[in-house]
């Protein structure tokens, strides 16, 4: 975090398609001075994690809409494990049941934001979490 402001990638793993709330958060977090890297759709864990290492960005945000989130978000902190970047923080969101949100947090995401949650929540937990931004 060099620039003083957070590096965050944002990705939509898997076969979702649908990806309105990814580029809504990413506004958002852009609009509070975070840098944002948007990867796009149909990402596989492998691309993220390189991306999130390849860009040295601080977190990495996904959002799964199509029920693959307990086997799509723990495979990206484990690769971003096995490439000796354990520092950059994975957190999650979109169509998650409550059942899953602890099993998630115990693979490593750190926190899970579900539909309806204010982009305002999603930054202030980003700036407590991952860093402040530059004012």
């Amino acid at each position: 975090m060099a620039s003083g402001r957070p590096r965050i990638l944002v990705a939509k793993p898997g076969l979702d398609g649908h990806d309105r709330g990814i580029k809504v958060v990413a506004r958002a977090l852009r609009d509070a001075g975070m840098e944002v890297i948007y990867t796009g759709l149909h990402q596989t864990p492998d691309q993220i994690a390189a991306a999130a290492v390849q860009e040295d960005v601080d977190a990495v945000g996904l959002s799964c809409l199509s029920g693959a989130h307990m086997t799509l978000y723990p495979r990206v902190v484990e690769l971003l494990r096995e490439q000796g970047a354990e520092d950059i923080m994975v957190f999650g969101g979109g169509i998650i049941p409550e059942a899953d949100i602890e099993p998630l947090k115990a693979a490593g995401i750190e926190e899970i934001f579900t539909p309806g949650t204010p982009t305002k929540q999603i930054i202030d937990w980003v700036n407590e979490h991952v860093g402040s931004t530059a004012s």
